[in-house]
């Protein structure tokens, strides 16, 4: 059967908005006021947790700030299907008191705000409801700027991880985030095969063949005949997807904090990649390998953990992660770190490879909103501007003192806990450690907390480390989107019209193309006239240009 290009089915779906007031509030922050209802001592919160994470209920630094505030909180909190779910409660109106950890958009939180979801929180953040956020804001008036939208609100409480390449001392200061894709292969196998690191796709290929024809995983590790997965990863995913492998084309399509497939280049243009003929190339070529079974059958449809489990159970050859240790489990020891591999041999891109840097290390106000349903946001909020501690924050994003920070240095600054004594004390590598006891959340590491509150833990050391020297000297253009910009109103309208249908069209259309074959020419222009006149391609274009171009104006 032919295959069909995606059809733009939401455009009938699409509404028209009225004015944008202010969440709940009636219009702009000046006019909002204070709930000083004081009632409701026990809170009900929707967020994320990470696949490694048992939950929020039994965790110490949690429970200790929640006696410290008075308060209770009923935590429904998942690693999987997050979105999915947040989305249908928003839709049904069956609101929990706040949202922790979801990630929301600038772009999310103005419409949710204006639509009477959110609450502004402007007038909460003073000295006597959160004198710790405030302290801050006043000393980054920045952090202020990135987290108010274009209607003065607030609807977000300020999350950012200011950990860069400069705090290792390095020249230039690049975020940890840059790069979220490690990609890796097991050299064991290749040993074994005789074969070197691969450094071209064509090279890869060839070595992804020789692990499934020679069954590595039983032969190699004693695992069940037939089970070796050449290569797996996630479709489309953070740091566990396939799409550093899209570098050999001269690009990479990483979900972005802004729109997917977004890309700003060193001219400061931005552009889609989406409708680039490079990619459809990518598609087509990316296409074989999973026909030939080279790449793993469930990516479409797997898990992080899911991911984790194939892979500690010696299962496969290649994958992507944020470092090897955490993925690979007991066989880490047999990975080493692929390079930004080059095009196939033959074709215009064979020597372009390409790694595109992404948003990482600005200030996000997307992980915590407190909602409409909320009778008692003061009193909530209090126990969340514990959260602006900087030893507070510390334990929520590594875990707790007497467990992960296990004394201080002569500078009195804390020390996280070795690879060595984790493995002996618990049985977990640090960053399996670090996994069960992160929280998700307003998390706001600032860069002097690293030298006058805590060490930084030596794997992100390492991986920094590895960022600057070994990844970042393969990325031709290190500009990236700034996750910082802010929209107008009217702005938001469009990117609401749009900008959902259009991802999941370019999405979907992704994951045919790689499972049934790549475009023909007839295909393809269908699909670029269907992103053009039907999905707002073009209008998401100029929106994303005019904010950009006005953050650098502001710069």
């Amino acid at each position: 059967m032919k295959k069909k290009v995606v059809s733009a089915l939401l455009i009938s779906a699409v509404f028209a908005t009225s004015l944008w007031g202010c969440g709940g509030n009636g219009g702009s922050s000046e006019n909002a006021k204070m709930n000083d209802n004081t009632e409701q001592t026990k809170f009900s919160i929707v967020g994320g947790q990470s696949a490694l994470s048992p939950g929020y209920d039994d965790n110490v630094v949690l429970n200790a700030m929640m006696k410290e505030s008075g308060i209770s909180i009923d935590w429904n909190t998942m690693s999987d299907s997050l979105a999915e779910q947040v989305n249908i409660q928003i839709a049904g109106g069956d609101l929990p008191d706040a949202y922790m950890g979801v990630g929301f958009s600038n772009y999310d939180l103005s419409k949710y705000g204006a639509g009477g979801t959110f609450i502004d929180l402007t007038p909460y953040i003073n000295e006597e409801t959160m004198p710790n956020l405030t302290k801050i804001l006043s000393e980054h008036p920045e952090i202020k700027s990135a987290i108010t939208m274009d209607d003065g609100c607030i609807y977000g409480l300020p999350s950012g991880e200011q950990m860069g390449t400069a705090g290792i001392g390095k020249d230039e200061d690049y975020s940890i985030f840059a790069i979220p894709q490690f990609s890796m292969i097991n050299k064991a196998w290749l040993d074994d095969l005789g074969l070197e690191v691969p450094t071209t796709l064509d090279e890869l290929h060839d070595a992804l063949k020789a692990f499934k024809d020679n069954d590595m995983a039983a032969k190699m590790y004693g695992a069940d005949k037939g089970s070796t997965i050449p290569m797996s990863t996630g479709f489309d995913q953070w740091c566990w997807g396939q799409n550093v492998f899209y570098a050999g084309f001269g690009f990479t399509n990483w979900i972005n904090d802004v729109c997917n497939d977004l890309v700003l280049g060193e001219d400061g243009k931005v552009n889609f990649v989406c409708d680039d003929d490079n990619y459809r190339d990518a598609l087509t070529y990316f296409s074989n390998w999973y026909q030939e079974g080279l790449m793993d059958a469930e990516m479409f449809s797997q898990s992080d953990s899911q991911l984790m489990a194939k892979c500690q159970q010696g299962y496969v050859g290649v994958s992507t992660w944020w470092y090897i240790e955490e993925l690979m489990g007991d066989y880490a020891k047999d990975y080493v770190f692929l390079p930004i591999l080059t095009g196939p041999k033959g074709t215009a891109y064979e020597g372009t490879s390409n790694v595109t840097l992404r948003t990482g290390g600005g200030t996000n106000s997307g992980n915590l909103s407190v909602t409409t349903a909320c009778k008692s946001p003061k009193n909530l909020l209090k126990f969340f501007d514990q959260w602006y501690v900087g030893e507070n924050v510390m334990q929520l994003q590594y875990g707790p003192i007497d467990v992960y920070f296990t004394g201080k240095d002569d500078k009195g600054n804390w020390n996280s806990i070795t690879e060595e004594e984790a493995q002996a004390k618990y049985q977990k590598g640090a960053g399996e450690l670090k996994s069960y006891y992160e929280v998700a959340g307003p998390k706001m590491i600032l860069s002097e907390y690293y030298s006058n509150t805590f060490n930084m833990e030596q794997r992100a050391i390492e991986r920094l480390t590895d960022l600057y020297d070994y990844w970042l000297p393969q990325a031709k253009n290190k500009s990236c989107y700034p996750i910082d910009c802010v929209f107008s109103n009217e702005e938001l309208d469009t990117i609401d019209m749009y900008k959902t249908d259009f991802e999941n069209a370019v999405a979907e259309q992704e994951g045919l193309w790689l499972k049934e074959g790549g475009p023909t020419d007839e295909e393809w222009e269908a699909y670029k006239s269907m992103l053009n006149d039907s999905c707002g391609m073009q209008q998401l274009l100029d929106i994303y240009q005019a904010a950009y171009d006005r953050y650098v104006s502001a710069q």
